[in-house]
């Protein structure tokens, strides 16, 4: 019996996993979420951009071994949508335009040396590295710009208040360093880009703030109903406020 010629084709196999569990520390892993947390909100109205983080990116169609996995990254151009795993050749081509490593012990020389090399030859715009303990990157926080086909250095700033700020051209965003520490920032409104535990407590501080603030309204002789307009709460909620 003649075989076809696809039927003697073999499937291709892309793993969405390595099969292994994520061994990060504890650092590592808090500004993995933080960074795609924080970036998937800032571009949640958005249904052209993509965010994601250690996930497979598969770069030529036909080999496997072809696969990066960025511990952040955005892609301008896609749909908006989970995915096992990102097969360029499916998406028209889009690479990201934006990783950022979160460099430990482990990555070091990866981040340094491998992953640079091939996110300039995938055309990736930015590439940021950062160190959470300080130990294995000098400077902590570093970004570069991709010019002829080479990473350049994009050159980061001192701010007033001594903050290390390292401004993105593809985010928009500000990449900034407190104690150590980094957070997105909206370089317009210096508004600090959020995590949704971070939203979530910011919520319940501002809600707290304004039922402390009730019994000095009332204090200064406002009205239920002023008190309530003024802080934005229901008036049945200043009311209760006063009967406990």
């Amino acid at each position: 019996m003649t075989l076809s010629a696809n039927q003697l084709k073999t499937e291709v196999i892309y793993p969405d996993s390595d099969g292994t569990p994520m061994a990060e520390s504890d650092p590592a892993r808090d500004y993995l979420i933080y960074g795609v947390e924080s970036l998937d909100i800032y571009f949640q109205d958005r249904d052209d951009i993509y965010v994601s983080g250690n996930l497979f990116l598969y770069y030529k169609n036909g080999i496997p071994s072809a696969v990066v996995a960025p511990d952040v990254f955005v892609v301008f151009g896609v749909e908006k949508k989970k995915r096992l795993s990102y097969k360029v050749w499916q998406e028209e081509d889009k690479v990201p335009s934006f990783v950022l490593e979160v460099t430990s012990l482990t990555t070091q020389e990866n981040d340094e040396e491998d992953k640079p090399k091939k996110y300039a030859l995938l055309g990736v715009q930015e590439y940021f590295q950062y160190d959470p303990t300080g130990d294995y990157l000098s400077p902590q926080l570093k970004g570069s710009s991709l010019v002829e086909g080479k990473y350049q250095p994009i050159a980061a700033k001192l701010l007033p208040d001594g903050v290390t700020s390292i401004h993105s051209e593809v985010l928009g965003l500000d990449l900034r360093l407190f104690d150590g520490e980094l957070r997105f920032f909206e370089p317009q409104t210096g508004k600090k880009l959020l995590s949704h535990k971070e939203t979530e407590q910011a919520r319940q501080a501002a809600e707290q703030a304004r039922r402390d603030a009730i019994p000095r309204l009332l204090e200064l002789g406002l009205s239920v109903e002023q008190v309530a307009s003024s802080l934005s709460l229901p008036v049945d909620e200043v009311r209760r406020f006063i009967q406990e």
